[in-house]
This record gives structure tokens, sequence and C-alpha cells, in this order.
């Protein structure tokens, strides 16, 4: 597979899937993209709802199995905008468009790679090309509830904009509602009991709060007030206030040890969303992690969330682009950002697959 003319397709199809629509739970046109794009290649693809999967040319059962995994959904642009968000155009060497950056660039990169690995016979390890949907708002047909029907998974690459540095480590993310309760009143009457000020010792509660465990990837665990709302008229002290807390938790902590720890400790009643958003990782010494050192690539903990935390076995975030221009206006990725991830993304699977 002549690797120039790979990565000239690559950044054709990232201009394609830019300029049509993809918001989470309507990428259905992408999807037939990516598909078709993979055709074009003679590589048959399956569908499942938004989810488009390949499998290399010499799967093998008794192999275990290599995932590579981006989405092709985006969030909506914000308002911010000041170039059309569906117009793949090129401008100082940087590609402009939603979802060029997060996570097109990493997506038709992790294709390309798949691509030039297909036809391989003799590999350690199957491959398993997954474009999936609903990556954005963790939706119930996204990564998560495919895995189920996809064949057992041994180690993964997840493809997100890292600067193609090695991710070994992911927080996970825990959200929790909290009520700070007091006693309601008219406002014109004394009140000792009132719900808004007993607020103020909960925020510096929150604010100060540290959990005891640190982690060499992830370092603390980050822990935010993020919302508040009480009130309904002027005249009226509310019975309480609500307060939302983003918690992104290391690994060294599991998400319900998080939660119990709160629960216990909090100076108000508190509860968590959802537990499912754990942790992730992978050993540095696990040899996918050792071809991407080799190849000069340095590793660090990642605060960001993705797929990878729907995943169970050992999985390492890695992608062209720049994770601070995720979800910001007229994003873009640097064309040859692209190119330099295509090729080490080669170089690493060779290092990791032969």
């Amino acid at each position: 597979m002549n690797q120039e003319q790979l990565t000239k397709s690559a950044l054709e199809l990232l201009k394609n899937l830019i300029a049509i629509e993809s918001f989470s739970k309507e990428e259905d046109k992408t999807a037939a993209a990516i598909q078709a794009w993979l055709a074009s290649y003679n590589i048959p693809t399956e569908r499942d709802i938004n989810n488009v999967i390949a499998k290399n040319k010499y799967w093998d059962d008794s192999k275990p199995t290599l995932l590579l995994n981006s989405h092709h959904d985006t969030v909506k642009p914000n308002t911010a905008y000041t170039k059309n968000p569906f117009d793949p155009h090129i401008e100082d060497g940087k590609l402009f468009g939603l979802g060029s950056n997060d996570a097109g660039g990493p997506l038709v990169s992790l294709l390309a790679t798949f691509v030039n690995f297909y036809e391989a016979e003799n590999l350690n390890h199957n491959i398993l090309m997954v474009a999936s949907a609903e990556e954005e708002n963790a939706g119930e047909n996204s990564l998560r509830g495919l895995l189920p029907k996809l064949p057992p998974i041994d180690v993964a690459i997840v493809g997100e904009p890292t600067l193609m540095q090695l991710a070994i480590a992911e927080k996970g993310l825990v959200v929790f509602d909290a009520v700070v309760k007091g006693t309601p009143s008219h406002a014109a009457h004394p009140n000792t009991d009132n719900a808004i000020y007993n607020t103020i010792d909960a925020l510096k509660w929150f604010k100060n709060y540290k959990f005891k465990k640190t982690s060499e990837a992830l370092g603390d665990v980050k822990l935010t007030v993020t919302q508040i709302n009480a009130g309904t008229q002027h005249n009226v002290v509310p019975a309480h206030v609500d307060l939302v807390i983003d918690v992104r938790v290391n690994d060294a902590y599991s998400n319900k040890e998080i939660a119990d720890i709160l629960k216990k400790e909090a100076p108000c009643s508190i509860k968590e969303r959802s537990l499912r958003l754990n942790s992730s990782k992978i050993d540095k010494d696990h040899p996918l992690v050792q071809s991407g050192i080799a190849l000069g690539r340095s590793t660090y903990g990642s605060p960001t969330l993705s797929d990878q935390a729907a995943l169970s076995c050992q999985s390492l975030k890695l992608g062209p682009g720049d994770s601070t221009r995720s979800h910001s206006a007229n994003e873009f990725i640097y064309v040859h950002e692209i190119e330099e991830g295509i090729d080490l993304y080669i170089k690493l699977l060779k290092g990791f697959l032969q």
C-alpha cells in the first residue's frame, strides 16, 4: 500500500466527513461515507445503527484482538464560529471544520492505518476497526452499546487528539447532585437556618476537600462544583439549594469508592448520577506502549473523557490534533498532523503486530 496515496485519500475522506452534519444520534450519513471509503479498498464492513465495523482480511479467532476505535459524531457548533463549520477548507496548513480535530483527524488516520494492515498476513493480533457513534453524548448506541456484540477485545487504541503522545491513563467521571437544606420562610422574618447561607460552608468544604490517594499518571482526584440553583422569588427563603459536583477520578479509586467516601463525609446529602465512566489505563511496559516509546513518544495521563471509559481491557489513547482545540470555535487540525499521525500509527503497529 502506497502510504502517500493513502494519506491523501484519508485527508479527502476527512473533508467529506466535515461537510456532512453528524451530531450525536444523527451520524447515518457519515457512517455511509466511511463504509463507501472502505469499500473503495475492497474492504467489507458491518453496520450496527451508526457504528461501522471492519475486520482485517486474515482474521483468526485463535489470536488476541486489537481494537482501533474513534468516533465520527460531533457536538453542535458554538455561537462563536466565524467560519462555516461545514465548509472544509485549508488555510496556512490548517484544515478547518467542525469535527476536524475531535475526532475526524484521529479517525481517518486510524482508518488509513487499518487499510495499510488489512491484507497483512501472520500478524500476532487480529485488527478490529470501529468507527463509532454517539461518543460526544455517551449515548446508548455508542461503543458502549456495541461492545457486547463485538468479539472479545484484548487491547485497544482509542483515537483522540493527543498530539500523538501516549495517553496511558485517563480520568473517570462521576457527576453528583447535592442538596443543602434549610428552613423556608418569608424574607421579612428572622431565619437562622437559611439554606443559601448554609451553602457557604458546604461550598468551602467542597473547595478544600482533598482525596488522599494520588496517581503517578493522573495526579489527584479533581472535585469541582459546577452548578448551583435555588429560590423562586425575591421574598421567599428557599427550603434547599441544589448543587452539581463534577469529580474527575484517578486510577487509584473506583467510581464506587469515590461515591462511598463523599456520601460519608460531605456536609450535605449527595447522590451520584452514574458510576459507569471509570478511569482507564494501560501498563507502561505493555508492548504497545513500548513500541510508541521506541518512536520517541512520551507518556502522560489525560484529564478528558473518551470511549476508553467503556472498555474493560487495557487501552491507549493516541491521535493527531490537540485536545485544547476540541469543541472550540473555528475548529481545525494541521494537515501535517494527519500526515504524521498516519505515519506514526503505522510504525507503532509494525513494532507491535509483526
